[in-house]
């Protein structure tokens, strides 16, 4: 967006000491970074229920309104968790003993994967999605392929697991895009050959793309793609090794019926890469391009290891490239070519995957941070790139366009940074951002505002009163470790 059109969105709203009722709720921000003008100080914001209806700039505080909110600190927008597992969150800390591989790990993940039911996957994702809450997560993609009862048995509701997920989104009041993963074989082996499902992947597959999307179209969206106030159908093929390209057609189909944005693993590991060539004579990018997955409502996740040709086919097609780098280190998967892959034209997003951390700041600053690891040069990325990364296209990767600016108009979320930590004492309004995107954390998360509602107040979620526990509870429910263990 231009200057000019980001100015005239911001501004023209109505006079700050007067109160517009319709408004019905307003927060007089210290800073707040708006899209396209950067850091300003003392802006009055609006909104009408669930959206924005007025930002403007350079309101002194005694101007503002008597019941205006104070944020001290920065406000940006929600973030968007463009790529979640809610359920790897059980893991995290118990598959660090010892050495071991990013498969090795996938034989734990399964073992968490045969345990969960729909009321376990309920407590979970409550608590798991509540974490991201007090972390600034306003709307999560959750890439979901846990379908089944153990066995591959459908449940009397075929989505109860699915709706599961969207409950828990609600009951920790953040926003959802449901991305119902198509799975249907268990790999490919070295040589190129399918393999079959086994064990915990008996859970995640429908038989066929056909099958899957009959379910898929069982959750009933609306015209607009919608599950709810709080939710959006997205659709996913879980990655090459798991559906072969004869069987992407019906999810690229649905995916354009419901307007739906489309997720996919790409290129976490070479050994994708090195089975699908021997299997299809192509590699994964190219394989996907060739079934029409590619555009730009489809997000490739990690694509780590990519060539310069499969980065031209993914910019070429507008293609979103979500980055998890907090998993991909933890998972010892490799260095994505950020730069490159922003530079060949895809829309760089972020997402927690594996919850081995929940830090959206982390994720995003991480991007820039590989990146002088790969190339020893600082400063690739600016934080403005990388803001936009967390907040406006990650949202847009999930189907949400008119979120992740503070506008009017767009879905009213806010984040509030507090300067008053160790990590961020010192920060000045000239260099708020860069303080914040390059030396903040989750917990520096004061206050979020989501749907124009109060989820997180002084670092307190306000839905989940015991978010800690919560999530002990949960996650030994599902691994048989004691909460207190």
């Amino acid at each position: 967006m231009s200057d000019g059109r980001a100015r005239r969105r911001a501004g023209g709203g109505p006079n700050p000491g007067a109160r517009d009722e319709s408004a019905g709720r307003c927060w007089h921000a210290e800073l707040a970074w708006l899209p396209g003008l950067g850091v300003h100080a003392d802006v009055l914001i609006e909104a009408s229920g669930e959206r924005f209806s007025s930002v403007t700039p350079q309101v002194h505080s005694g101007d503002a309104p008597a019941d205006a909110v104070r944020l001290p600190g920065l406000t940006l927008p929600g973030f968007a968790n463009a790529h979640s597992h809610a359920f790897h969150r059980a893991l995290r800390g118990i598959t660090q003993a010892g050495r071991s591989t990013f498969w090795t790990w996938r034989e734990r993940m399964y073992d968490v994967a045969e345990r969960l039911d729909p009321d376990s996957y309920l407590a979970l994702a409550r608590a798991v999605y509540a974490e991201m809450a007090l972390a600034g997560v306003s709307c999560v993609g959750e890439f979901h392929y846990l379908h089944h009862e153990p066995g591959g048995r459908a449940y009397p509701d075929p989505n109860a697991m699915g709706r599961a997920l969207i409950q828990a989104a609600a009951a920790a009041g953040i926003r959802i895009t449901l991305l119902d993963t198509c799975y249907l074989s268990g790999g490919l082996s070295p040589h190129g050959k399918a393999e079959p499902l086994a064990g915990a992947q008996l859970r995640f597959s429908d038989g066929d793309a056909h099958r899957w999307a009959e379910r898929v179209e069982a959750l009933a969206p609306d015209r607009r793609g919608m599950l709810g106030r709080h939710a959006r159908a997205g659709v996913a093929i879980h990655s090459v090794r798991a559906v072969p390209p004869g069987e992407m057609h019906p999810v690229v189909a649905l995916a354009q019926r419901h307007g739906a944005p489309l997720h996919v693993h790409l290129a976490e590991q070479p050994a994708e890469n090195e089975a699908c060539l021997a299997a299809y004579h192509f590699t994964p990018a190219q394989l996907l391009f060739n079934a029409g997955v590619l555009g730009p409502r489809t997000t490739v996740v990690h694509a780590t290891h990519v060539s310069r040709a499969d980065m031209d086919l993914l910019g070429g097609t507008q293609t979103f490239a979500c980055l998890c780098p907090t998993t991909e280190r933890d998972l010892a998967d490799g260095l994505p070519p950020a730069r490159e892959l922003a530079s060949a034209g895809c829309r760089l997003t972020v997402g927690t995957d594996s919850h081995a951390f929940i830090d959206p700041i982390e994720e995003t600053r991480d991007i820039e941070l590989t990146e002088r690891l790969a190339t020893r040069e600082r400063g690739l990325f600016g934080a403005d790139e990388l803001a936009r990364a967390a907040t406006m296209d990650g949202h847009f990767c999930l189907g949400w366009p008119d979120a992740g600016e503070i506008v009017p108009g767009a879905w009213a979320d806010l984040v509030t940074i507090g300067f008053d930590s160790p990590r961020l004492a010192g920060a000045v309004a000239a260099t708020a951002l860069q303080s914040v995107i390059f030396a903040g954390s989750a917990a520096d998360v004061r206050n979020v505002v989501i749907s124009g509602r109060d989820v997180v107040r002084d670092g307190r979620h306000l839905l989940v009163t015991d978010v800690p526990a919560a999530l002990a509870a949960a996650v030994a429910a599902v691994t048989g470790r004691p909460a207190d263990a």
